[in-house]
C-alpha cells in the first residue's frame, strides 16, 4: 500500500515538478514507502509463493524489487532537487538584501551619536550595487541554485574551498567598490597630481594591502589545487566520487559520507575568523584598504596547508584481498563450483556517499565474460550485502569451469585488480 500509494503521488509531484512542497513531500512519501519494503522483506514478507520455495530465486526477486524501489527514490529526489534549487535561489536573495538592510539598520543606530557620514553613504551604496549584481548573476544561474551555482561541484555539492574564495573575493570587491565611491571624498579641494598620487597610495598601498592580497591568493591557490588533487586521484582511481542528490549545507564541513571532517571545519573556521578581523579593520579605517597582519597570513597558511594534505590522503583505491566459496550453516567444505555463492573480500566496495540503495544496486562483479550484480540483501535498518569489506553474489550459470578472473567494478566506474579462482563442476 506504501508503495502504490508513492507511486500514485509521484504522478502528482510530477504533473507539478515546479511546486517545491509537493516535490518534497513526494520525496519523502517514497522513502518512507522504500523503508516500509524493505523492512518487510527483510522480516521475509511480501515474498510471492512462486519463487519463496527457491532461496536463491527468492533472494533475486527481493533484490530486484528493492532495486526498482530505490530507482523510483532517486527519480522523486530528483524532481524535488529542481523544486529545492529554486527555493535555494530565492532563498540567497533574500540574505542579500537582507544584509543589505541589516546594514542600513545597523549604520542609523551607529549614527545616533556621532551624525551621518560620507563613509556610511558609501558603503550603503556600494552594498546597493553589489546587490544588485549579485541578483543578476543568481538570475542567470536559477536553474543551478543562484548565487550557490559557482559553489557546487561536478560531484553536485557544495566546496568548501570555492565557499572560502568566493567569500574572500566577495569581500575584496567590497572593499575596492566602497574605496571607488569614497576616493573623489578623500581628495582636498585643492587637488593637484602629487596630492591625488599621494591619497592613491595611502587608500591602496601595497605596504599595507600586502596581507589581504596575499591571504586572497592563499585561498585562490587552495581552491585551484584541491580541484587538481581530486581529478588526479580520479584518474588514477584512487578517488572515487559518487554525484549527490543535491548540494546541502552539510557539505561544507563533512566528507562525501556525511560524516564531519576537521580539516574543512578548520579551514573555514580560521579563515571565517581572519575575513572577520579583516572586515572589522575596514569599518575601523574606511580610508584605505584594510590590512591583514602577517602573523594572521601565516596561520591562514597553516590552516590551507592541513587542509590540502587531508585531501591528499583522502580516498581509497578499491582491491580485492581474496574470494572465497561463501559456506552456509551445516554445508561441507568444498571447492567453488557453478551455482555456488562466492564471498568477494576486500576494502573499497561501497566509496563514500554511495550508502544509498540506488547507488548500491551499480554494484557489479565480473566473473570471467560473465557480468553479475551484486544482490541486495535487506536487514533490519540497513543492508547485509553488500558492504564496503564484503559482498557475496551467486556465480553464474554461464561460467565455464576452470580458472577464472574477478572484479568488482563500484558504483563510481571503478574497477579493482583480478583475482583468480578455479571453478570446478
Amino acid at each position: 500500500m506504501a508503495v502504490q500509494e508513492a507511486r500514485r503521488y509521484g504522478e502528482h509531484t510530477t504533473a507539478c515538478a515546479d511546486c517545491a512542497p509537493c516535490g518534497q513531500t513526494g520525496h519523502r512519501r517514497a522513502v518512507a514507502a522504500f523503508l516500509a519494503r524493505r523492512d518487510e522483506l527483510a522480516a521475509g514478507q511480501g515474498v510471492p509463493a512462486a519463487v519463496a520455495h527457491s532461496p536463491v530465486a527468492a533472494r533475486q526477486w527481493v533484490s530486484d524489487e528493492l532495486a526498482q524501489s530505490a530507482r523510483a527514490v532517486t527519480a522523486h529526489g530528483r524532481e524535488a532537487g529542481l523544486a529545492r534549487l529554486d527555493l535555494v535561489r530565492r532563498g540567497g536573495l533574500r540574505a542579500v538584501w537582507g544584509a543589505v538592510l541589516v546594514l542600513l539598520l545597523g549604520q542609523a543606530l551607529t549614527a545616533v551619536g556621532s551624525g551621518w557620514t560620507g563613509a556610511r553613504t558609501a558603503g550603503l551604496c556600494t552594498a546597493l550595487v553589489l546587490a544588485a549584481l549579485l541578483s543578476a548573476a543568481a538570475h542567470v544561474h536559477r536553474a543551478r541554485g543562484g548565487l550557490l551555482a559557482p559553489l557546487i561541484g561536478e560531484d553536485n555539492r557544495l566546496s568548501t574551498t570555492r565557499a572560502v574564495a568566493a567569500t574572500w573575493l566577495l569581500f575584496l570587491s567590497f572593499s575596492l567598490l566602497f574605496l571607488a565611491v569614497r576616493f573623489p571624498a578623500l581628495r582636498p579641494p585643492a587637488t593637484t597630481g602629487t596630492t591625488t598620487a599621494t591619497t592613491t597610495v595611502t587608500a591602496f598601498g601595497l605596504s599595507r594591502a600586502a596581507g589581504l592580497l596575499t591571504a586572497l591568493a592563499l585561498v585562490a591557490a587552495v581552491s585551484v589545487t584541491a580541484r587538481l588533487v581530486v581529478t588526479a586521484g580520479i584518474a588514477a582511481g584512487r578517488l572515487q566520487k559518487v554525484r549527490a542528490d543535491r548540494p546541502r549545507a552539510a557539505d561544507l564541513l563533512c566528507d562525501d559520507s556525511g560524516r564531519a571532517c576537521l580539516a574543512d571545519v578548520q579551514y573555514l573556521l580560521v579563515s571565517g575568523a581572519v575575513l572577520a578581523l579583516a572586515a572589522v579593520g575596514l569599518a575601523h579605517d574606511p580610508a584605505r584598504l584594510p590590512g591583514v597582519p602577517w602573523s594572521l597570513v601565516l596561520l591562514l597558511g597553516v590552516s590551507a596547508a592541513w587542509h590540502l594534505a587531508a585531501k591528499c590522503a583522502e580516498g581509497v583505491r578499491p582491491t580485492i584481498h581474496s574470494v572465497v566459496r561463501s559456506r552456509e550453516a551445516g554445508d561441507l567444505d568444498a571447492p567453488i563450483r557453478t551455482g555456488d555463492d562466492i564471498e568477494i573480500r576486500g576494502r573499497g566496495f561501497v566509496p563514500p556517499g554511495a550508502g544509498a540503495p540506488d547507488p548500491l544496486t551499480r554494484l557489479v562483479v565480473r566473473i570471467g565474460p560473465v557480468h553479475a550484480h551484486v544482490p541486495l540483501v535487506p536487514v533490519q535498518g540497513g543492508f547485509a550485502n553488500p558492504t564496503d569489506t564484503a559482498l557475496t553474489v551467486p556465480l553464474p550459470a554461464d561460467v565455464e569451469p576452470g580458472r577464472v578472473e574477478v572484479s568488482v567494478v563500484t558504483a563510481a566506474g571503478v574497477e579493482t585488480n583480478r583475482v583468480t579462482i578455479d571453478v570446478v563442476d
